[in-house]
């Protein structure tokens, strides 16, 4: 078996060279991380499920016309992706107030927002990705503004359609992160959805409840993360109640 070049590795997912030219292979690892690495831990099945939701929610993106840098899964772990060029900037889209936006400003965790906001986070873990103005994200040359307002543009769409998918199954979309790149085709460059958009990258609670369903139950010592992984995926249809003799547990879909 050769061996694969390895093009990049993060705190939850690794990337490989890819079968032809413009691809890559996107591994998800089984870490969970919080506070820029402070807090690490594996955490067994946690890379297999987001790769099985971010693969379900890019799909449905996909299409909808929403331009993704998603090609198909390849196995339980890995997905084909094409290769874009990062923008450095996480872009957070909140509809109720937690996090670092209560800490901020005052807010009560839980207080539903008068609108949706975007706030934008210059990549950069040796500073702490810190929170960055559009004035800043132009005046650096991190995205032009023509960039910006199709960044913009992407992440409100994308904001209408989880909100919806997640309130369909009972699930409360509070605020997620995506990352963005530049695909380049002939002369022609467009930007695209890039990264994974799972339970590690969205927060998520229960409708009836407002149990969290998401690495907040990491972050905050909360125990159960797995398993509110797997409520999530069997929510989507993902993950199946496996009923056959001398089997227990949910199974994956195939």
């Amino acid at each position: 078996m050769n061996r694969r070049r390895r093009i990049y590795e993060g705190k939850a997912k690794i990337l490989y060279e890819g079968p032809e030219p413009g691809t890559l292979i996107q591994h998800f690892k089984d870490d969970a991380t919080a506070f820029n690495n402070e807090k690490h831990e594996v955490v067994d099945g946690k890379g297999v499920l987001n790769n099985r939701i971010s693969e379900y929610i890019f799909n449905n993106l996909n299409n909808m016309g929403i331009p993704t840098h998603f090609i198909r899964r390849l196995n339980m772990r890995e997905q084909l992706i094409r290769q874009v060029e990062i923008i450095p900037i996480e872009v957070v889209v909140r509809n109720v107030a937690a996090g670092s936006l209560c800490k901020r400003l005052g807010l009560e965790e839980g207080t539903q927002l008068p609108r949706s906001i975007i706030e934008f986070y210059y990549k950069n873990d040796e500073l702490g990705d810190p929170l960055v103005s559009e004035e800043h994200i132009t005046a650096f040359g991190w995205a032009a503004p023509p960039e910006l307002d199709d960044i913009m543009a992407l992440a409100i769409r994308i904001n209408d359609f989880l909100s919806g998918l997640f309130m369909s199954v009972g699930i409360r979309l509070v605020d997620f992160k995506i990352e963005l790149g530049r695909q380049i085709e002939g002369d022609m460059m467009r930007i695209v959805l890039a990264d994974e958009i799972s339970p590690d990258s969205c927060r998520l609670w229960d409708t009836t409840t407002n149990d969290k369903m998401d690495k907040d139950r990491f972050r905050q010592n909360m125990g159960g993360m797995v398993e509110a992984y797997q409520e999530v995926a069997r929510r989507l249809g993902i993950l199946i109640d496996n009923d056959r003799p001398g089997q227990s547990g949910p199974v994956l879909v195939k």
